[in-house]
């Protein structure tokens, strides 16, 4: 009998079993629709990160910030307000309703597919249960009013508001006199005289104010119409002159 060693130059021969079978052609369609299955899948993931933790699109209901916010438009929020940055006086921002701001006949209901494209940031927010107002007074500020058509005082400061104010709108109808709660936001409407914000809500607890912790954003950026695209920015020279509060 004849050994074979390493020396010998000799192979085995593979059997059956160790032969690589050749794999058939892939189904172009299966492919396609792998690839596609793919795409989708990464795109609603990406989409629900930036919305729950970025950015989110929300739908204007109302006219309580006309000239600024018009009825139909969509805005882009940013979440990293409050968080990594800080709200100023000046940003617009969406806050959930602290409790009785939102008649049950103004809500707007979504069905369930809306809920599932909204959850996944793929349809903007209805505002069923949030709102949209300016930033006037910070934690610790003064803010107060005459009531009479005159300007808006924060901490001693009358402000000039008529660069968002609506056409037409007068600071305040509604006299007040308060000093916004720790962790609280003063907030009022563009549209001053169509607008229930703080100034309605000042024998709610927390005195009209709203709780730092149902503010989801600041608005940035207009969305929708295309003829209405453009920025939000902070009025910062309205509120330039107004010192800390002491």
């Amino acid at each position: 009998m004849t050994h074979l060693d390493a020396s010998s130059g000799d192979e085995p021969v593979p059997t059956s079993t160790t032969r690589r079978q050749p794999r058939g052609p892939r189904h172009p369609v299966l492919g396609f629709l792998r690839e596609v299955a793919i795409i989708l899948v990464s795109a609603i993931v990406l989409s629900w990160v930036v919305k729950t933790f970025l950015a989110q699109a929300f739908f204007i209901p109302s006219a309580s910030m006309h000239d600024t916010l018009l009825e139909g438009d969509r805005v882009l929020v940013s979440k990293l307000v409050p968080g990594p940055l800080d709200v100023h006086r000046g940003d617009i921002v969406v806050f959930a309703d602290p409790g009785g701001w939102l008649p049950a006949d103004e809500q707007t209901g979504t069905n369930a597919v809306q809920d599932v494209l909204i959850t996944i940031g793929l349809m903007p927010q209805q505002s069923e249960d949030h709102l949209i107002k300016r930033v006037i007074g910070l934690p610790g500020d003064h803010v107060s009013a005459a009531g009479d058509g005159t300007p808006i005082e924060v901490n001693g400061v009358a402000i000039d508001e008529t660069s968002y104010l609506a056409p037409g709108a007068s600071p305040s109808e509604i006299a007040f006199d308060i000093t916004v709660p720790e962790n609280s936001l003063w907030v009022m409407g563009d549209n001053r005289q169509h607008s229930a914000d703080s100034r309605w809500h000042m024998g709610d607890a927390g005195g009209g104010a709203i709780p730092m912790d149902n503010v989801v954003g600041t608005a940035f950026v207009k969305l929708w119409p295309l003829d209405r695209i453009g920025l939000l920015r902070n009025p910062g020279d309205v509120f330039a002159d107004v010192p800390d509060p002491s």
